[in-house]
């Protein structure tokens, strides 16, 4: 029903609004989630217009988009996700938008995902989404990018390639400067809200002993609550990590009965967000946040 009224309401707004698109120019492409608009521009530079879906603020697995993020993608020549079910919106907004030419691209394809335990869903088969929390897999998605805008736009290939490497650097400095601050870490277990930092955690030694909302939008039960907080006390965790993005309410109260605190780590950052408006300055924001927890 809502792919149906997205699809009418653009029978009559899309002629309106974009009737003689343009290929001349910049490319136009718009990604689902924050942290990807830095990406794709740090590969696209100059030759890219990007724009994002899910407001900052906003939880990717409970949104859903509007008409205007039907516009987005109707003039959009690229569409970037992460895939593995965190757009679990994206199929009937691309057929919303009615760009059969739109190229679409799933980053978590071919990736080393996670499945089970803590994951989004309560099927062991499901995968967890999270891989650009993951510094190097990160760079194999700027690889992605990179040759996505090649196929689109291969008269700059070596535009996008050169800036893809100058970024892959970056992020490989980035992830041994996390290594280094992690070696120092005194206690390396930790409980976070919702599944976010799995493949963080699998990079640099971390141990995720649990989680508060384990599927998006269900609440914890008092007897999950309960054996959050024996496991706390159990193995001498010091931190509940709560995120923007989520009401921290139920942190606060699992924290406060184990003898823990609670601080704030960022999956997704923002544009109006000092230090968390690009991706390199988002994961620097979080190494901080676990500094003082951990160390």
């Amino acid at each position: 029903m809502k792919t149906l009224l997205l699809r009418f309401l653009f029978s009559f707004i899309c002629p309106l609004i974009f009737t003689g698109i343009s290929y001349a120019g910049k490319i136009n492409v718009v990604v689902s989630i924050y942290p990807l608009k830095d990406i794709v521009k740090q590969a696209g530079g100059d030759m890219v217009d990007v724009d994002f879906i899910v407001p900052s603020g906003a939880s990717p697995h409970t949104f859903e988009p509007t008409p205007s993020d039907m516009l987005k993608m109707h003039r959009a020549r690229m569409f970037v996700i992460i895939g593995a079910g965190l757009e679990f919106w994206a199929d009937r907004a691309v057929k919303a938008a009615g760009r059969r030419d739109l190229k679409v691209i799933a980053l978590s394809e071919g990736m080393p995902l996670i499945y089970g335990g803590h994951s989004h869903g309560e099927s062991r088969g499901v995968a967890d989404p999270h891989i650009w929390l993951d510094p190097l897999l990160t760079r194999d998605m700027a690889d992605r990018i990179a040759f996505a805008l090649i196929e689109l736009d291969g008269a700059n290939g070596s535009y996008y390639r050169k800036r893809a490497e100058v970024f892959k650097r970056q992020l490989y400095e980035l992830h041994m400067r996390i290594m280094k601050a992690v070696s120092r870490f005194r206690t390396r277990e930790y409980v976070t809200f919702h599944p976010a930092w799995n493949y963080f955690s699998r990079r640099y030694g971390l141990k995720v002993i649990g989680v508060i909302e384990e599927s998006p939008g269900k609440e914890a039960s008092p007897r999950h609550i309960a054996g959050l907080i024996n496991e706390i006390r159990k193995t001498g965790a010091r931190v509940v990590f709560a995120e923007p993005q989520f009401n921290p309410k139920m942190a606060d109260v699992i924290a406060k009965e184990a003898g823990a605190r609670v601080l704030m780590l960022d999956p997704l950052g923002g544009p109006d967000l000092k230090g968390r408006d690009t991706y390199i300055g988002l994961m620097l924001y979080n190494l901080s946040i676990l500094e003082q927890a951990m160390r």
